[in-house]
């Protein structure tokens, strides 16, 4: 096998767009490619799936330690032919300005991979062969395989940019991509559009496929991959399912479309059956469940939707009084709370599980890497946990929901404690921060668990 990560020099610098083509390149070739991600981001992969046809699994080098990374990777490459990497942000960007810390170029040499490097190559000639020097020295420990640029001007401009690499650096330049707007992404405030509303089709794909096969030498790209691609690392052990699983219902749809594959395969491997549902379309949530999961989302783009399926948020909310484990995150949450907002002040009813109202900003209201240690014992785990995660939104509480009691301290990635989050009433657990299970195998666990207690009780009383 071999495998590659895909890098740019800043964020917006096109590297999805080139992970997006080459992978679909690669796939029309006739080769397995097992798609990833660097950091928390959900709707990237959504996007990886789409192409290859596999999940696209998240790998962070802040959520999860050194040696899950290396599970994860050597798991989703069971019978791939090639691995593509999309990196996150700069090259370098991490969690903070003096380590390396939750990098891409971390994560790449964690992996023992080499980088492809994508240049915005707008208004620069010359200078690109500085800033190019600048990222091939910062860190002579990780390895290249070459350089490609976006945004060029023309063939011409391309010609000017490999004059200009030309002694200058080691790396070979594989060649450059024309500016052309039919193959951007659409973008809104939380990234790219997801998969769920951007449906790319075979057209599409096909588009993009082309675009990469015309703008670089996949041949010489491939002979600059290792030969294998086999991280050092334990392989995870085989699990088998306990009898008799619980049946968990796992909101998906275009506004509930945020859930790390990892989340729903440690739940699955704990013992839970996962039956997917559309708090959109549906009129009620499946029958006979032990409990519900709520993923993150736009909710705010389907609020009228929501607010007018009346049958699906009462069978929550009578779920949620009746005691059942139900969990959510960001968006479910605000799905879960009495109210939402929207920005221009229009106001739609929601379940009604959290009595408080939510409501959307023209501005971001919170972004970083977050850890959760609860305060009590919840349906995710008992008191003192501790589980890693990552909060992004545009919307806040009006207030806080009167009756439910906050249960995660929350800490930044610098480790000083923010402030209290994380609200419970009955067994209803919602939060604005995206957990990752893989922090904390045990949250898994306790939430099945939490749902096998659930069917005891309502078995009983039935």
């Amino acid at each position: 096998m071999k495998a590659i990560v895909i890098a740019g020099t800043h964020s917006g610098c096109g590297k999805t767009t080139v992970s997006l083509g080459l992978m679909a390149a690669l796939t029309r070739r006739g080769l397995r490619v097992a798609p990833f991600k660097v950091g928390p981001d959900f709707i990237d992969p959504g996007h990886h799936a789409r192409i290859t046809e596999r999940p696209s699994r998240n790998l962070d080098g802040w959520m999860l330690s050194r040696e899950y990374n290396l599970d994860a990777f050597r798991k989703s490459c069971v019978d791939a032919d090639v691995a593509v990497v999309e990196g996150v942000m700069g090259l370098y960007d991490g969690i903070d300005g003096k380590t390396e810390n939750g990098s891409t170029a971390q994560m790449a040499k964690w992996l023992g991979l080499p980088v492809l490097l994508v240049v915005d190559a707008r208004s620069m000639a010359r200078s690109a062969a500085a800033l190019i020097q600048g990222f091939e020295n910062f860190d002579p420990t990780l390895s290249f395989a070459g350089v490609m640029f976006n945004q060029l001007g023309s063939p011409r401009h391309l010609g000017f940019l490999r004059e200009a690499l030309e002694g200058a650096v080691r790396m070979p330049c594989l060649g450059g991509m024309l500016r052309e707007e039919a193959i951007a992404m659409p973008e809104r405030h939380l990234g790219l559009v997801t998969r769920e509303e951007h449906h790319l089709d075979d057209k599409a794909v096909g588009r993009l496929a082309d675009r990469i096969e015309e703008a670089i030498d996949i041949d010489r790209l491939m002979m600059g991959m290792p030969e294998t691609a086999d991280p050092e690392g334990k392989a995870p052990a085989p699990w088998t399912p306990p009898a008799n699983p619980v049946r968990l219902g796992v909101a998906r749809d275009p506004a509930f479309c945020f859930y790390y594959p990892d989340n729903l395969e440690r739940l699955e491997g704990g013992g839970a059956q996962l039956v997917f549902f559309s708090p959109i379309r549906d009129a009620a949530p499946p029958p006979d469940l032990d409990g519900i999961y709520i993923g993150g989302g736009y909710p705010e783009l389907f609020a009228g939707p929501l607010a007018a399926n009346e049958s699906m948020r009462r069978h929550i909310r009578e779920h949620s009084l009746a005691g059942m484990p139900i969990y959510a995150e960001c968006g479910g949450f605000m799905y879960l709370c009495s109210e939402l907002q929207d920005q221009p002040g229009r106001s739609y009813p929601m379940a009604g599980c959290f009595p408080c109202k939510t409501r959307m900003l023209p501005r971001l209201k919170a972004l970083g890497y977050r850890e959760v240690r609860l305060t009590r014992r919840t349906i995710i785990g008992e008191k003192g946990a501790a589980i890693r995660g990552h909060e992004f939104h545009y919307s806040e509480m009006a207030e806080a929901p009167a009756a439910a009691e906050a249960v995660y301290r929350i800490a930044g990635r610098d480790g000083i404690q923010k402030t209290m989050e994380g609200y419970t009433l009955h067994r209803t657990l919602g939060s604005y921060i995206h957990l990752h299970f893989g922090s904390a195998p045990q949250a898994a666990a306790a939430f099945v668990a939490s749902c096998r207690a659930y069917r005891t009780e309502r078995t009983r009383n039935a």
